[in-house]
């Protein structure tokens, strides 16, 4: 059974960053949300590989795909997305920097604040890996991201 604590965590990850997409613009939300589709898809197949192999532990009794693992995926990885693609594409080191940034932060930060909050803790993976597991996805987001707007004719270095 979910805990109270571990319910309001998977409406705040999943509500917080949709809801912060109400500012991005009509324009931005249409450009960048097909990459942000592609690594959410990408991300829940990277997240059903982790969690078969116990690359982390929720605290809750039961594992469950749904409740544990799903709220990460459409959470925060579109919405985040997509503010990264808005604020640097066009200028790659921008983009990477700001994804080693927010990555960074989860890795080595939040996962311990989680942690102590007994949501979820790493089992199989140092912060170091977890680091490179989050982060590798940022240069499929601007790949994927480039040859979409490479094929729709947009200005590439806007």
């Amino acid at each position: 059974m979910i805990s109270k604590r571990h319910f309001l965590f998977n409406v705040i990850i999943i509500a917080v960053p949709w809801l912060s997409l109400l500012f991005i613009g009509r324009r931005s939300f249409k450009r960048y949300s097909f990459a942000g589709v592609l690594i959410i898809v990408f991300e829940i197949i990277n997240h059903m590989y982790g969690h078969k192999r116990n690359w982390w532990k929720f605290y809750n009794k039961r594992k469950s795909f749904l409740r544990d693992e799903l709220p990460f995926s459409i959470g925060p990885y579109m919405p985040l997305s997509m503010w990264l693609l808005k604020y640097s594409f066009g200028n790659f080191k921008k983009f990477i920097t700001l994804n080693v940034i927010a990555d960074g932060i989860f890795a080595f930060f939040f996962i311990d604040v989680l942690k102590k909050l007994k949501i979820i803790r790493l089992n199989k993976l140092s912060h170091l890996q977890f680091f490179f597991y989050l982060h590798y996805k940022a240069y499929l987001l601007y790949g994927v991201q480039y040859l979409f707007e490479k094929m729709r004719g947009y200005r590439l270095y806007m």
